[in-house]
């Protein structure tokens, strides 16, 4: 197992349709156009407004090995 999700057959075919629509292709270019447009301080500043909704628990795990 790698993680991945399985998709249903009406999810590909939902997938299918979105990649042949164009309007749906264009506002995907133009999300991802816009996101690359920050710079590192802009992402440092997303980051430290949103940290309030991300719940944090640290792991309890314990290691022996300290390798990185």
């Amino acid at each position: 197992m790698n993680g991945s999700v399985i998709l249903s057959d009406d999810e590909k075919q939902e997938m299918m349709e979105d990649a042949k629509n164009k309007k749906r292709g264009q506002a995907f270019n133009a999300a991802r156009y816009l996101s690359q447009q920050g710079c590192l301080d802009d992402y440092i500043d997303f980051l430290s407004e949103n940290m309030q909704f991300v719940r944090f628990v640290p792991s309890k795990k314990i290691t022996k090995n300290f390798k990185l």
